[in-house]
């Protein structure tokens, strides 16, 4: 019972949008199958990451949570975890994470930080821009970028790792959009800011598929220009209609559209890696 409190205190759920896209990354800049080693460690750093993030995000925004019906229930709004408890876990973690990182190379130990800052500085900005949603594309955009450099250890021929890098970044700004719907109105009464509450539901959604159609234009991109076979261009054409589908039902049926309908995406991308990669 307390382990199920402590995953979802740290949304493990949500783990599908980024492990697949880490390990597109590292498949990507892998010639062949990757060694176990990287594997190993990339989920573990992996893990200790998405830890500290999320539970910045809860000790950050947990007054606000404590307003809104929606999230009123989460693990310290409602005191089944004490903010005490949650800096532990978000320390332990970050030391976990930067030994980690430490322990794949010293060029990943010194870009490590970065990711940090990043979700970090995410909570505070939906208090200032409407802009706020790019921070969990960033956020999540630095998954495949870091297995890209679990591997290479380098900026060197990076641009397969770019592209998977920006489809992400558009990619999970895009989804970010659809899911702050569900807070519009309690982010315009509370003086909060996100795309619904500056345009409102309906031009929202629509900046949402714009930025999907980027992510898709970056995403057949590196499709194109290092994956291209037969098998891989069954996949594209399937992360195409999952869109299609994610737009179709954003406005009605967020929860299918956000959360079941993405978790395809990811993985349908991480498998037109590795039938490229691999097979």
């Amino acid at each position: 019972m307390r382990l199920k409190k402590y995953l979802s205190f740290i949304k493990i759920e949500h783990t599908i949008f980024s492990l697949p896209l880490i390990y597109g990354g590292v498949f990507l800049a892998s010639d062949g199958m990757p060694t176990w080693r990287i594997l190993i460690l990339v989920l573990i750093a992996a893990t200790f990451a998405r830890t500290a993030a999320m539970t910045a995000n809860r000790i950050i925004d947990a007054e606000i949570d404590k307003k809104n019906p929606r999230t009123l229930n989460r693990e310290i709004p409602s005191g089944k975890i004490t903010k005490l408890k949650a800096n532990l876990i978000f320390w332990l973690s970050l030391a976990g994470y930067f030994a980690t990182a430490y322990y794949i190379s010293l060029f990943c130990f010194i870009l490590s930080p970065i990711p940090i800052i990043i979700f970090i500085v995410y909570p505070y900005l939906k208090r200032f821009t409407h802009f706020a949603h790019f921070g969990v594309g960033i956020g999540l955009a630095c998954a495949p970028l870091g297995g890209w450099f679990a591997v290479t250890n380098s900026f060197e021929g990076i641009l397969p790792g770019a592209l998977i890098t920006l489809f992400t970044l558009f990619w999970g700004t895009g989804f970010d959009i659809i899911y702050s719907t569900l807070d519009e109105d309690f982010d315009r009464s509370h003086n909060l800011h996100s795309f619904p509450v500056k345009f409102g539901k309906r031009k929202a959604l629509l900046y949402s598929m714009m930025l999907h159609f980027v992510s898709f234009v970056f995403l057949a991109g590196l499709h194109f220009y290092s994956l291209f076979n037969a098998f891989t261009f069954v996949f594209l054409i399937a992360i195409a209609v999952l869109l299609f589908f994610e737009h179709k039902y954003a406005e009605k049926n967020v929860e299918l559209a956000f959360f079941k309908i993405n978790s395809f995406v990811g993985f349908a991308v991480f498998f037109m890696i590795i039938f490229r990669e691999i097979l």
